[in-house]
């Protein structure tokens, strides 16, 4: 899976202990939290000295991973992570594949002394890294530092700690093993994990089955209140305005899997999840089959991700970037109108 160069060249820095950066990307999810706590195990294990780096706050239902109490938020404390970096020897990124998805984090992440590494599986990784262990076929980067552990002969040291991330990795990057999972290696690698002695539906349970009030109530208001669909373009949107998420008193986290709501409709192979925040409007995309998502993202939204899941922005406030998406959608109207078949 991995160049043999890159896995020597990594083996060798490795090889004596080393103090390691591992860092996430903005606005972290269950994969780029899982695959940086794996790697802080495994690391140090080997005896290196290991700080994980977030730019924000994550949501609390992946407060329960191991170790997730002990990672840096630069958010929150920026003069520690700064310094953290200024010592690093070694940097991993992890599930992103330019430093500009860490937001405000990026300029100090440019000027790391140190040698840079990426394991990630989004498209087009930008030349800012000094190895790289990518693929666009993973169902995760969980799912590659699995690959990037064994590869370097380490699997023996893999333990419960490890395999707890590593599933939360594939499970919530799948959603529960519903996309980006058409690969017999990945349930090869899941089922690994669980003979580590890992709780499968206990771990589903932290963390989808811990809403709050509020989170439920938005969700219903949500589906009830700000779900449009456009019928001719095979599209369904969701919007949710700043007052919208004041009203339900709105955690981090909250809105997590909204998106795939909208796409859950028969006809509809596009959806689209718009929340202000910022002064600025977030957007995620899905879509079945095969419309790509991140080409939409990358030309008009400033984005990118995957081929069935990505992430923009707009500047311009909700009502026109509705308008604009609509206008947009409509230059794709031919495309989204497919069935999915078997």
């Amino acid at each position: 899976m991995f160049d043999s160069h890159e896995i020597e060249a990594v083996s060798l820095l490795l090889s004596v202990p080393k103090k390691i950066v591992l860092v996430s990307h903005k606005n972290p999810d269950g994969d780029t939290l899982g695959a940086a706590l794996a790697m802080m195990h495994y690391l140090r294990k080997k005896g290196h000295e290991v700080t994980a780096l977030v730019p924000n706050d994550f949501p609390d239902f992946y407060q329960w991973l191991p170790g997730a109490g002990e990672m840096l938020v630069f958010q929150r404390n920026a003069s520690a992570v700064k310094r953290v970096l200024q010592e690093g020897e070694l940097l991993f990124c992890l599930d992103f594949n330019a430093l500009d998805r860490t937001g405000n984090m990026a300029s100090f992440l440019e000027k790391f002394p140190g040698t840079k590494i990426v394991i990630d599986h989004h498209l087009e990784p930008s030349d800012e890294f000094d190895h790289y262990f990518c693929s666009t076929g993973a169902s995760s980067t969980g799912e590659l530092v699995y690959e990037f552990i064994v590869a370097l002969g380490d699997q023996k040291l893999l333990d419960k700690e490890e395999a707890l991330a590593l599933y939360t990795c594939i499970m919530t990057d799948t959603g529960s093993f519903s996309y980006n999972c058409n690969h017999g290696r990945t349930y090869h690698i899941v089922a690994e994990l669980i003979d580590l002695g890992i709780d499968a539906a206990n771990v589903h349970k932290l963390v989808y089955d811990t809403y709050s009030e509020n989170r439920l109530r938005l969700l219903g208001f949500a589906l009830s209140n700000r779900l449009i669909v456009w019928d001719d373009l095979h599209a369904a949107v969701i919007y949710l305005t700043k007052e919208d998420l004041k009203r339900f008193d709105y955690r981090v986290g909250d809105t997590e899997g909204l998106v795939n709501y909208g796409l859950s409709m028969e006809k509809v192979n596009l959806a689209v999840l718009l929340t202000e925040k910022d002064n600025q409007i977030r957007m995620s995309f899905r879509s079945k089959g095969n419309f790509s998502v991140n080409r939409l993202a990358r030309d008009f939204f400033d984005g990118g991700g995957h081929k069935n899941a990505s992430g923009g922005t707009s500047k311009t406030g909700m009502e026109n970037t509705l308008k604009k998406l609509n206008e947009v959608l409509k230059r794709f109207k031919e495309a989204l109108d497919y069935t999915v078949s078997l």
